[in-house]
């Protein structure tokens, strides 16, 4: 992982803004190959080169993002995230950049119909989301953890949870790419996500906020989302989006039954 030795000592013509992520969150932040693409690699791609540096990205757990920004191992942090009260004591944010709605995942013939259906059930969510965060704190709700998205919805798929709470855009992806699951119609929390910098570090918080603002401005940005995003302009990148979740996770299941085997 890279080290950041502070933006003012970066600033210079060449230098390099490293951005901490998880890449298991298309549109957003995905694999396509051995490159990581997606709305967030692109703005902020976009953004290092409106101040005159070139983007580097690490790629680790979602719970470990903040933490990298944090320690200065990261210069911003962008993976999906979610402006919350608790993230605010540990980090500073942008200016919002994109508003989310998390949303519940559940097979075609579930009898969950909406938040209030999640009683009694086990539901799946990925290790240090807001999605985490929120089903943690519902009475009689058993929470089941994953490192990763797509595995929550193969829980789900396989019958061993009930549902998945997980943004929407994502969801979208999984659900068109799994046979026999669906989105419930109405949402589960609505919320807006920012660029994580650390709580020292008001240069460089003022600059990618310029930066950011000087994007939606002149359009650049909403060109991202539109590739991502819009139905038709989109549909390329979440297939290949899914298509590298699906081929991961056979990959994983494979070296799972050659390990029993062994044993």
């Amino acid at each position: 992982m890279a080290m950041s030795f502070g933006f003012t000592a970066m600033a210079e013509e060449g230098g390099v803004l490293v951005m901490a992520t998880n890449a298991e969150f298309p549109p957003y932040e995905y694999h396509e190959g051995d490159e990581i693409v997606g709305i967030d690699a692109e703005v902020a791609a976009l953004i290092a080169e409106e101040l005159g540096m070139t983007l580097e990205i690490e790629d680790m757990a979602f719970d470990s993002v903040l933490a990298a920004v944090q320690s200065g191992k990261a210069d911003i942090g962008m993976a999906g995230l979610t402006v919350t009260e608790d993230r605010k004591l540990s980090v500073n944010f942008t200016d919002s950049y994109a508003t989310a709605t998390q949303v519940i995942i559940v097979k075609e013939d579930s009898e969950i119909a909406s938040p209030d259906d999640l009683g009694g059930k086990t539901v799946g969510v990925q290790l240090g989301t807001t999605g985490d965060i929120y089903v943690s704190d519902e009475e009689d709700v058993t929470v089941e953890r994953y490192n990763k998205g797509f595995e929550a919805v193969q829980a789900l798929t396989q019958g061993k949870i009930d549902a998945v709470v997980i943004d929407s855009e994502p969801a979208k992806v999984f659900v068109s790419e799994n046979e026999g699951i669906k989105i419930i119609d109405e949402a589960y929390t609505d919320e807006e996500y920012a660029i994580a910098i650390a709580k020292d570090n008001d240069e460089l918080l003022e600059k990618v906020n310029t930066a950011l603002n000087t994007l939606k401005e002149n359009g650049a940005f909403q060109e991202v989302v539109d590739k991502y995003i819009n139905e038709d302009s989109g549909e390329d990148e979440t297939e290949a989006a899914a298509e590298e979740a699906k081929t991961e996770a056979v990959t994983e299941a494979a070296e799972a039954e050659t390990e029993a085997v062994t044993e």
